[in-house]
């Protein structure tokens, strides 16, 4: 079996409803009893992440095989049985989400401190810093890539983040493949694609990446972490391991301008003053302004240069004091907050029944449908540009402008075509995964 297709835009959603309909099946009955008494016996463990991973890793095997011989599963294609355990791991995951993802506390301490450190990085940092090469350079679009992987917190199963880092890391080859050729060089290696990688990780710098990176390795069944997406995956850990250590050095810049650059970037996110104290930024922990990190979403790559810094305003005589301010969200920072809100608000699913298109397809729509449709997205726009508008940050859609890029990510190998549907998938799937309760 192809190592990518378990990433296919077709099979990913039928991979879940299959599972789920054979749990439902009578004879599967002693399956959903051996799964729910897993879970709360797991839940009712302490947190541990080495015995967390080794428990699940062995009950993942073990019911597997139980899948093999049982009659439910008998004469089925190695592909079904596959899909059974993908099934399997999704649900498993999902309800042991709150309980296993960031549970130590020493996991979320690197995850703040990354984020912040990135969010400095990021105001200055040019693809020159990471020796790109003119040629590859194309950051309008990398955010591309940075969209996808900016999605990986919208996701509870390790595939699904699994996907978003593969997503991201399919738009990155593509770009460089087209960029090659349309140069007449030769094809991009692993000198070229782990450097735009990295940068794009600084830009996009998605909240508790640390933690969804370990989530991964401990908890995605070991004998589907292979092939292409092993690939992209290590690279991602190789890009994280740079951009934790990052310093002048590794941005091909003097020690000294490294620091001030930080200091201002510091100082433009946290609204400090002009004379702000360098020596006070040493001492002082980038994780101490945590109202940042609150209000600020995966889109600080994208936003930062156009977001609003709003100074308190003092009317006593300490008015020259360094003084907090809050951040203005951005239009992708309310997207992403209502999008988390949907995932942890099981009731949420039942606005969208409010829209009768959603959870349509191509071939369920008729030529009379056109109109209403073109009415709806025209209203759409306009409650979009009008609320950008008085956000202040650009309105123009990244999509639109490289809708070529994504197309040659899809026709690669058909797996891009899933990530931009997770978010329809994941809800239609949620309200399956309601029924088998």
């Amino acid at each position: 079996m192809d190592n990518a297709e378990p990433f296919s835009a077709s099979t990913a959603p039928l991979t879940w409803h299959d599972f789920l309909e054979r749990m439902r099946h009578p004879s599967a009955s002693e399956f959903v009893k051996s799964i729910k008494t897993f879970i709360v016996s797991f839940s009712n463990n302490p947190p541990d992440p080495e015995r967390d991973s080794a428990a699940v890793q062995e009950f993942l095997t073990n019911m597997e095989t139980a899948f093999r011989a049982h009659p439910l599963w008998a004469g089925r294609s190695e592909e079904e049985l596959d899909s059974a355990g993908e099934g399997l791991e999704k649900y498993i995951m999902t309800k042991l989400y709150t309980r296993v993802f960031a549970s130590h506390p020493d996991d979320v301490k690197v995850d703040d401190e990354l984020y912040e450190k990135l969010a400095l990085v990021q105001q200055f940092i040019r693809p020159e810093h990471l020796d790109i090469q003119p040629t590859y350079q194309n950051e309008t679009s990398w955010l591309l890539a940075q969209k996808e992987l900016q999605k990986i917190n919208l996701y509870k199963a390790p595939r699904d983040k699994l996907v978003c880092i593969l997503s991201c890391c399919k738009v990155i080859s593509n770009l460089l493949f087209n960029a090659s050729t349309d140069a007449n060089e030769s094809l991009p290696g692993a000198d070229e694609f782990l450097p735009v990688l990295i940068y794009v990780t600084i830009k996009a710098n998605p909240p508790q990446l640390h933690s969804n990176l370990l989530y991964i390795q401990r908890y995605r069944r070991e004998s589907r972490l292979v092939g292409e997406a092993a690939y992209f995956f290590t690279n991602m850990l190789s890009a994280e391991s740079f951009v934790m250590n990052i310093d002048g050095e590794s941005l091909s810049m003097d020690e000294t301008e490294f620091q001030k650059n930080m200091e201002s970037a510091q100082a433009l996110i946290y609204g400090l003053s002009g004379d702000y104290d360098g020596g006070q930024s040493q001492s002082q922990s980038i994780s101490e302004p945590k109202e940042v990190k609150k209000e600020n979403s995966s889109t600080v790559a994208v936003e930062s240069t156009n977001s609003s810094i709003v100074a308190v305003e003092s009317t006593t005589e300490e008015a020259n004091k360094e003084q907090p301010v809050s951040k203005i969200p951005s239009v992708s920072d309310l997207e992403n907050k209502g999008a988390s809100m949907i995932l942890k608000d099981e009731t949420s699913i039942k606005e969208f029944k409010n829209f009768p298109y959603f959870y349509s397809r191509a071939g369920d729509l008729t030529v009379g449908d056109v109109e209403d449709l073109l009415n709806s997205y025209k209203q759409l726009v306009l409650k979009y540009v009008s609320l950008a508008k008085g956000l202040g940050v650009p309105a123009s859609s990244s999509e639109t402008q490289n809708k070529s890029v994504t197309t040659d990510a899809a026709e690669d190998d058909g797996s891009t075509g899933v990530y931009s549907e997770n978010t329809e998938s994941k809800l239609a799937e949620e309200r399956a995964e309601h029924k088998v309760q």
